[in-house]
């Protein structure tokens, strides 16, 4: 099977980005014939960069052009995309279809239901914009910039409009049960063109004693709905030593005296020593998370994790088996835990030990291609969507190329 990879790129590489960028490596590494057509958003800068981004949104030529070039070069049998605003823009989709080749999307957040793709604005969990009702986007400015959350909520509106996503994808792939039920209840994809595909998460040859660790991690960007201002609190509670790894020399929630290190890390270096110095793993999100790939790396060195009851989180991490949960941003009960599991080096081990059994059975490179050749098997099986593929013909080729 011929696969051509489809993604663009974000600005600060996220999750995502490590994500596909590792389903194409084991793809590869299984004998999958791969292509790739990407981007990178690193290239806008300034306001020009800002006004191609606003406008490629809506529809960027370039990449619906260099899209097609690929796609007739390269002669794939299925297209999987990940990532496409915004420099290919979804407007490449009818493309595909018209082409006769079927799509697989890798939905990593919740793109289709929210122009910010995280369902939280403001300090809270948020569906204002489910069913259609975008401008709530703009109307509480969530990208702090009226014209941003402008092309945020046009670009959204464009793709439901024109159902570039829901007429031109054969199969979605989604990491949980939680993002399943998400696209089901707030999209309207149909259970039978959803695949659950777990991440697939390296087994270090070696777990570590994380009773010996000597501090509470955190790894994960310091933007608000991550929560480590929380697990910040938590430390003041608690007393205990706190190491955030991130891409930044401090976070502001930090107070002279605090007993709280913040560790520059980069996506290059890795996290692998940051994990085996510690005693346990926070992931303090206050937004629904679709999964957590710290949780699960950390997971994977025998750590044990406590992370907050919301979105795939406990999905992730069981309670009193893998580690432990408590309620979204409630500091004072991460402090208890926290305490807990420093005190008690049976129940790290216990935990720790359990994390990293469940990461070999259940998020292995094995699993992760597995579910993803199902997927790829069902979607050349059902071809295009048949109703669609004579409208993205004439649509397409009214389009300026």
């Amino acid at each position: 099977m011929r696969v051509l990879h489809v993604f663009n790129y974000h600005r600060s590489s996220w999750g995502s980005d490590i994500a596909w960028d590792q389903t194409i490596r084991l793809s590869q590494e299984r004998g999958i014939e791969t292509g790739t057509f990407s981007r990178d958003s690193k290239a806008l800068s300034g306001l020009g960069g800002k006004a191609r981004a606003f406008a490629g949104g809506l529809y960027c030529p370039e990449g619906v052009r260099g899209f097609s070039e690929a796609l007739a070069a390269f002669r794939p049998d299925l297209v999987h995309t990940h990532e496409l605003y915004p420099l290919i823009s979804p407007w490449i989709l009818p493309r595909s279809t018209a082409a006769g080749i079927p799509v697989v999307q890798s939905t990593y957040d919740y793109r289709f239901t929210c122009p910010i793709a995280t369902h939280f604005s403001r300090g809270e969990v948020c569906r204002r914009c489910v069913g259609g009702r975008e401008y709530w986007a703009v109307l509480r400015n969530c990208r702090d910039s009226r014209v941003e959350s402008l092309a945020y909520t046009l670009r959204n509106v464009v793709a439901r409009k024109f159902r570039l996503f829901h007429d031109h994808i054969s199969q979605f792939l989604v990491p949980t049960e939680f993002s399943r039920q998400w696209l089901m209840r707030d999209a309207g994809v149909p259970p039978e063109r959803i695949t659950i595909q777990p991440c697939a998460i390296a087994l270090p040859a070696n777990a570590v004693d994380p009773a010996r660790g000597g501090y509470v991690a955190y790894a994960g960007r310091f933007s608000p709905e991550k929560g480590a201002e929380v697990l910040i609190a938590a430390a003041r509670l608690s007393g205990l030593p706190v190491r955030l790894a991130g891409r930044a020399e401090s976070h502001p929630a930090i107070r002279p005296g605090d007993n709280i290190q913040c560790v520059p890390q980069s996506q290059a270096q890795g996290l692998d020593e940051f994990y085996r110095g510690a005693r346990m793993l926070v992931v303090p999100s206050l937004w629904e998370e679709t999964f957590s790939v710290v949780a699960a790396e950390a997971m994977s060195h025998g750590l044990p994790v406590i992370a907050a009851r919301i979105g795939a989180l406990p999905h992730t991490v069981q309670d009193e088996k893998t580690g432990l949960l408590f309620e979204p941003g409630n500091a004072e009960q991460l402090a208890a835990l926290m305490r807990r599991l420093w005190d008690d080096p049976a129940l790290c081990r216990r935990l720790g030990s359990a994390g990293r059994e469940r990461v070999r059975t259940e998020f292995s490179a094995e699993m992760h291609v597995s579910t993803m050749l199902s997927a790829y098997e069902d979607a050349v099986a059902k071809g295009v969507p048949r109703s669609r593929k004579n409208e993205a013909s004439d649509r397409t080729t009214s389009k300026t190329t």
